[in-house]
């Protein structure tokens, strides 16, 4: 994992598990700026602060874990004039991890009490180590 970076990518449940099934990774309403930054190699892992995109009720699980196989974005059409822009990744078979029990050890969270703030731009890069927490908490089958 050296010479590699680490993100956190926010998304539903479901849409994480789509992602996962069609081997993809996809950020902030398929804006591409953010995918630009993600490189081959770098891993993601998706944080899910609710099931589905229009849950009231709280999720907050990390739900997915992916390496990023994709040179380039692209776009896909989603229909009803949706068309995303993507990047191919490699899912690896995982358990979710709920991120409450973590909170203490992940040194990207500064504000224990306020830890939802760290979440609001969708995404955002993280250390090694903190991706190495999740990671484990995940029990990912790296193969």
């Amino acid at each position: 994992m050296k010479n590699k970076k680490f993100w956190i990518g926010v998304v539903s449940k479901n849409n994480a598990m789509k992602g996962a099934k069609g081997g993809f990774i996809q950020l902030c309403h398929g804006k591409k700026a953010p995918l630009a930054k993600i490189k081959k190699g770098d891993f993601l892992v998706y944080y899910s602060s609710k099931e589905d995109i229009d849950d009231k009720k709280p999720y907050q699980y990390f739900t997915a874990v992916a390496e990023i196989t994709g040179d380039f974005e692209y776009q896909y059409d989603m229909g009803y004039g949706f068309v995303p822009f993507r990047k191919d990744a490699r899912f690896y078979k995982c358990d979710e991890a709920d991120i409450r029990p973590l909170i203490p050890e992940l040194s990207f969270i500064e504000d224990k009490k306020h830890w939802g703030y760290y979440f609001r731009y969708n995404y955002l890069e993280i250390s090694r180590d903190d991706f190495i927490i999740i990671w484990k908490a995940m029990n990912v089958q790296y193969k």
